[in-house]
This record gives C-alpha cells, sequence and structure tokens, in this order.
C-alpha cells in the first residue's frame, strides 16, 4: 500500500509530546484561508517555483512550449497551459523549482520513522500524520501505525474531522492521541474560513470525546475573522463539554509564515490583507479559557 506525503519533518516539538517525527500527508478536503501549508491541499505532486534562487538561464523556457515567459529576469508560469512542468522544472540547474510529493510504501515510511526510535522512548515522543488531512489517507497510515505499534511507538493524528466516522474512527481508535483543529464555532464563520460548515467536525468532536480518546484541541485566532468575544466564548463552551477527553487546548496565532508558499504556486494568498494574532488577543482567550477550567497553552 502506498501513500503521498510531501516530508517527514524529524526532531518536531509542536506536534504533540516528546520529540517526534510528523510526517505530512499530501491532499485536504477544505480550503482553509488560514492554512499555511496551500501546497498540500490539492492530491497528486506539486511544483513550486522560487523566484529567488532564478537566474534567467532561459532552459526550462525552451521546454515550456510557450507556457512559461521570461519577464524582468523572472519566470511567468501558466500553470494551466503548461504540461510539461516536471520537464521544465528537471531542466533546472539552480533549484528554482522544488517537487513536492513522495509516494512511499507503507512499509517503508514505517522504516523511516523508526530509525529514531531511540528519540521517542528517551523523551516520551512518537509520530504525529499531518497534512493536509492525513485522515483522507486512513488505509494507509492505519498499515503504518500497525507496524509502529509493534515497536511501542506512540503515534499522535492530526486532523480537522471533516471526514465520515467510518473513515476516521479506525484511524483514531489506533493513535494514542488526536489533535483536532475547530477553526470556528458559528457554521456560517467556518463555512468563510474554510469552505465547508462545522457540522460533521463538531459531531465528530463529540464522537472521539465519548470514545475517551485523548485530545488537544486546536484553536486559531483570526484576527478580525474569529476572535471576537462571541464566537471565542463559542468555542471555549464546547470545548469545556467535551469533557476530560480534552487534556488540552492549545491556542494558536494566526500568521504569515506561508505566505511565500502560495506565491511559489502561483496563487493568490487569501488573508494576505488579515494581520498577525498579536500576543494581546491570545493572552485575553488564555485567560478565559483559564477561567472556565480548560488546562490551555499558546502555541501547543
Amino acid at each position: 500500500m502506498h501513500g503521498l506525503i510531501s516530508k517527514i519533518q524529524k526532531y518536531s516539538t509542536k506536534d504533540g509530546p516528546g520529540i517526534r517525527s510528523t510526517v505530512f500527508s499530501i491532499g485536504c478536503n477544505l480550503r482553509c484561508k488560514c492554512c499555511s501549508n496551500p501546497e498540500l491541499m490539492q492530491a497528486g505532486a506539486k511544483v513550486l517555483y522560487h523566484a529567488e534562487r532564478c537566474v534567467a538561464c532561459g532552459a526550462c523556457v525552451a521546454l515550456s512550449k510557450g507556457t512559461i515567459l521570461l519577464e524582468d529576469g523572472k519566470c511567468i508560469i501558466d500553470r494551466e497551459a503548461c504540461i510539461n512542468l516536471d520537464e521544465c522544472a528537471a531542466a533546472c540547474n539552480y533549484d528554482a523549482y522544488e517537487h513536492i510529493g513522495i509516494s512511499i510504501k507503507a512499509e517503508d515510511l514505517a522504516a523511516k520513522l523508526l530509525r529514531d526510535k531511540v528519540f521517542y522512548k528517551q523523551s516520551g515522543g512518537g509520530v504525529t500524520y499531518s497534512g493536509g488531512e492525513a485522515a483522507l489517507q486512513g488505509d494507509f497510515f492505519l498499515s503504518v501505525t500497525k507496524l509502529l505499534k509493534k515497536e511501542a511507538v506512540h503515534v499522535a493524528l492530526d486532523t480537522a474531522g471533516h471526514v465520515p466516522w467510518s473513515v476516521l474512527a479506525p484511524l483514531a481508535e489506533s493513535s494514542d492521541l488526536v489533535l483536532y483543529d475547530i477553526k470556528a464555532f458559528d457554521s456560517d464563520l467556518h463555512k468563510q474560513i474554510v469552505g465547508e460548515d462545522n457540522r460533521l467536525i463538531l459531531e465528530n468532536a463529540q464522537k472521539l470525546a465519548d470514545m475517551k480518546k485523548n485530545l488537544i484541541i486546536r484553536m486559531i485566532l483570526i484576527p478580525g475573522i474569529n476572535d471576537d468575544e462571541k464566537e471565542t466564548e463559542g468555542r471555549l463552551s464546547f470545548v469545556s463539554e467535551l469533557g476530560s477527553a480534552v487534556t488540552r487546548l492549545d491556542i494558536l496565532k494566526y500568521h504569515r509564515l506561508g505566505a511565500g508558499k502560495y506565491a511559489r504556486l502561483g496563487i493568490k494568498e487569501p488573508m494576505d490583507s488579515i494581520p498577525e494574532c498579536t500576543d494581546e488577543i491570545a493572552m485575553r482567550v488564555l485567560k478565559r479559557a483559564m477561567d472556565m477550567g480548560l488546562n490551555t497553552s499558546i502555541g501547543g
């Protein structure tokens, strides 16, 4: 069984307890405007163009049949018309193009992850499946988990929960921890931010809590979008009602660290006019969460 991933980020400390290896899967069924990994949204491999590395040699242009042009020393790529972008990118000798997407067998991925088993054991860490949406490749990651569990490796699933319960449940059941994103409580606002309503996400969160699955809820704050008192109170109240299954609430401050990726994909950043979340906003929500008795951190 093969899966499609972008990379394995080693020595991660933000995706669960201890030192972890985070596997970033490709493909997501949401279109979050605040996403910092837009290259992982659409299914399939990607080619990113790093304009700052380009020396305008013209090698890719020569192969593009007119779909890549040089303007002011940089390449202008017609991604819809360019049917041989992989070939064009391969002609570059200056790393101006970056390929994203690795097809890998479950046993090969498990073998790579187990190379750092000693770090997991010493730190109380393990492996985290992230994305994209890892649950969209549920059978693949379930196969990887079975191999990791033979070596007693802690496994965490980072998910938005927007998949049928029949898909999410087996992967969640086999995981030791679920990191769960709730980007908005108001359904209309949620649809505005991610392109879908939140009914399924909230339902699955409750089912995970009923399963007594260890949960870390992640709550992003986007200034002027989902940080007002009514919206944050709604999310905090929902998290509180999930009960003891929630071991921690992580408040995530919206940032624009992924802005360059949109340009490298040739698409407009959806929230280029939205400011980053301030410490003041995060501390206000943190104080309210702690007043409600929630174990809360900023940034995880």
